[in-house]
C-alpha cells in the first residue's frame, strides 16, 4: 500500500550530496517537497532538476523546502549537479538523497518490496521513481502526482498546487478547478451562510453548495 493523502511520511535517515539528514527533522516546521527520479544523467529528469532550481526564490517565497531523490549514489549527483546548472541555468542548491539501495523508493511505496537493482540497470528498471510529493509542516502527505518517463513534470503546476494548499490550510477554504493566486475561492459546504458572512463578507452563491468568494 503506498503513502496516501494524510499519512506520515517515514522517518528515515538518508544520505544525500549534501551529507547525512533525518527526513523529520530535515521537513522542522515548513513544507516541503520531495521529487523522485529514475536514474542520473538522463535528459528529462535533468530539465526537470534544472526547472526545480529555477524555482529557489519561489519555493523560499512559500516556506518551503525541495529535496530531489535518484537511485544513484552521492558522487553521482555531485557531478551531475553541473549538467543540471548548464541545462537549467540556474545552481541547485537543494539537496539529492542518494537512494542506491532503494529505501526510501521502497518506504514511499514506488517501487515493489522486493525489487534489487540489476547491473548495468537502465532507467526502466527504476522507471516508476517518478512522483512528486508535498509534505506539509505536520510531516504529512498532502499531494502526490506520478509521471512516466517520457513526460516531464510542470513545475508551475507544483507551484499552483502549493499554493492551493498553503491557502486552503491557512484560510479555511477550498479552490476550484484552474485557481490561481487572487482568484475568487470555494466556502465549505459545512460553513452556513451566516458563518460564511461573518468570516468573509459578501459572498456570491452559484448552487447552494458551491459559494465563492475572495480573501
Amino acid at each position: 500500500m503506498g503513502l496516501r493523502i494524510n499519512d506520515t511520511i517515514p522517518d528515515l535517515t538518508v544520505e544525500t550530496d549534501q551529507g547525512t539528514i533525518s527526513l523529520h527533522d530535515w521537513v522542522g516546521d515548513s513544507w516541503a517537497i520531495l521529487f523522485s527520479h529514475p536514474k542520473d544523467f538522463t535528459p528529462v529528469c535533468t530539465t526537470e532538476f534544472g526547472a526545480v532550481a529555477q524555482l529557489a526564490d519561489e519555493w523560499a517565497k512559500r516556506g518551503t523546502k525541495v529535496i530531489g531523490v535518484s537511485v544513484d549514489g552521492v558522487e553521482d549527483h555531485k557531478k551531475w549537479k553541473n549538467d543540471i546548472q548548464t541545462a537549467g541555468g540556474a545552481d541547485p542548491t537543494f539537496p539529492i538523497i542518494a537512494d542506491e539501495d532503494l529505501k526510501v523508493s521502497k518506504a514511499f511505496d514506488m517501487l515493489p518490496a522486493d525489487k534489487v537493482l540489476p547491473e548495468g540497470r537502465t532507467p526502466v528498471d527504476t522507471q516508476t521513481v517518478r512522483v512528486v510529493y508535498i509534505i506539509g509542516p505536520d510531516k504529512q502527505v498532502k499531494l502526490t502526482m506520478t509521471y512516466p518517463m517520457n513526460v516531464g513534470r510542470n513545475f508551475a503546476e507544483v507551484l499552483r498546487a502549493l499554493d492551493g494548499l498553503q491557502t486552503a490550510a491557512g484560510q479555511g477554504v477550498a479552490t476550484p478547478a484552474n485557481w490561481n493566486v487572487g482568484d475568487d475561492v470555494v466556502i465549505p459546504v459545512a460553513v452556513s451562510d451566516e458563518a460564511a458572512k461573518e468570516k468573509f463578507g459578501d459572498f456570491r452563491t452559484v448552487l447552494p453548495y458551491l459559494r465563492m468568494t475572495k480573501l
